[in-house]
């Protein structure tokens, strides 16, 4: 998203923005205002840089007082279509980050972020607001819980995650994260996908920090609801890639004893960076088992230290002496989300949560 997103802030884009202001608010100087954001250091700017420059901008060329600037651009924001919805748009929310801040206007700046989230989000933007408020912004997010509207639910549990990707994070949350499950608690049986799908992403936030805690809300949620039992299973995936025993058995995933493994082999002794590695294995059940299997590529790291990330290959449920044969093929080519180096690298099968057997293999650069 950062990269899709920094790309979006152009000349073209700018000009737009910078039209519909003018459109509202007559003396504003769209060549200036366009101008002054794509300074000479533009191209290096992030993601959050480039919108930050973009929030700056706006409080040089808006009227220096608050309530007057917030008013046009409530206006712009009035002219999107209804249920119109980009990210792209967060600098409406970040300039009540950067100038609403103030006792003074605390009002005016919680019905911004309630208004300005339903056509972006106002999910980094209330963070600070959290930070420096926590009791009293805790309990507006709690009111927005209960909200008509899916995007100010959805800010409700967003806006709180302890680590949220690209936003502040909220060390006291990570520490002790009750305020923050009360909001959980009134989100887990929502109508809306987009809202469980935060409600999900905030419970596995909270299992890096609290992994007993959030499997005993799993245990106690799941079963009931089938929203819930989503949020559940998509919130535990990072207990379930541990191999988390207490969240695994509450899945149905049993000690892997009665699951065997035969023929665990590579097909090549090495890989070179940009190719395929493939690998075959077969599976067969003693006695009627849910089985979820996954593999772990040990990756060598810049510093020539070794980093495992796990993979998820399939679950399903396997009768009394059935059986499954697997070929698999693993990717070797550099993305913008990982980059390989040489040297020897592993790959571990694991039969619910239980490593089954290791092989080693050459990666070579290309």
């Amino acid at each position: 998203m950062p990269e899709l997103l920094k790309n979006r802030y152009h000349y073209e884009s700018l000009h737009e923005l910078a039209s519909n202001i003018k459109a509202v608010y007559h003396s504003f100087q769209v060549r200036d205002f366009v101008n002054d954001i794509m300074d000479e250091n533009w191209d290096e700017l992030e993601l959050k840089a480039r919108m930050r420059q973009i929030t700056v901008n706006l409080g040089r060329h808006l009227p220096a007082d608050y309530e007057q600037a917030l008013g046009i651009l409530d206006k712009v924001v009035a002219g999107y279509p209804a249920g119109f919805n980009d990210f792209a748009l967060m600098y409406f929310p970040d300039f009540v980050e950067v100038y609403g801040q103030d006792e003074r206007h605390w009002d005016l700046s919680i019905a911004a972020l309630e208004r300005y989230t339903s056509s972006s989000s106002s999910e980094f933007a209330v963070r600070p607001f959290i930070i420096n408020h926590e009791e009293r912004m805790m309990s507006q997010m709690a009111a927005w819980a209960r909200h008509d509207n899916e995007h100010v639910r959805r800010l409700a549990s967003e806006g709180c995650r302890p680590r949220l990707p690209w936003g502040q994070a909220l060390a006291g949350f990570k520490k002790d994260p009750s305020p923050v499950l009360d909001i959980l608690d009134q989100l887990k049986a929502d109508p809306s996908p987009y809202v469980r799908k935060s409600v999900a992403n905030n419970l596995n936030d909270i299992s890096k920090n609290h992994p007993g805690l959030v499997a005993q809300i799993a245990r106690n949620w799941y079963g009931k609801n089938k929203h819930t039992d989503w949020i559940v299973r998509h919130g535990c995936r990072t207990l379930l890639k541990k191999g988390n025993r207490e969240v695994l058995d509450i899945f149905g995933f049993a000690d892997a004893g009665w699951v065997k493994v035969d023929g665990f082999a590579l097909g090549a002794a090495s890989v070179s960076i940009g190719e395929n590695m493939t690998f075959s294995f077969k599976v067969e059940a003693e006695k009627a088992t849910k089985t979820r299997l996954e593999y772990g590529i040990d990756y060598v790291k810049a510093n020539g230290r070794r980093n495992r990330k796990i993979f998820q290959i399939s679950e399903l449920s396997l009768k009394k002496n059935g059986n499954k044969s697997y070929s698999k093929t693993h990717s070797f080519a550099d993305a913008s989300t990982r980059k390989h180096y040489p040297g020897l690298h592993s790959i571990t099968l694991i039969v619910n949560g239980a490593e089954r057997g290791t092989l080693d293999f050459e990666v070579f650069a290309d």
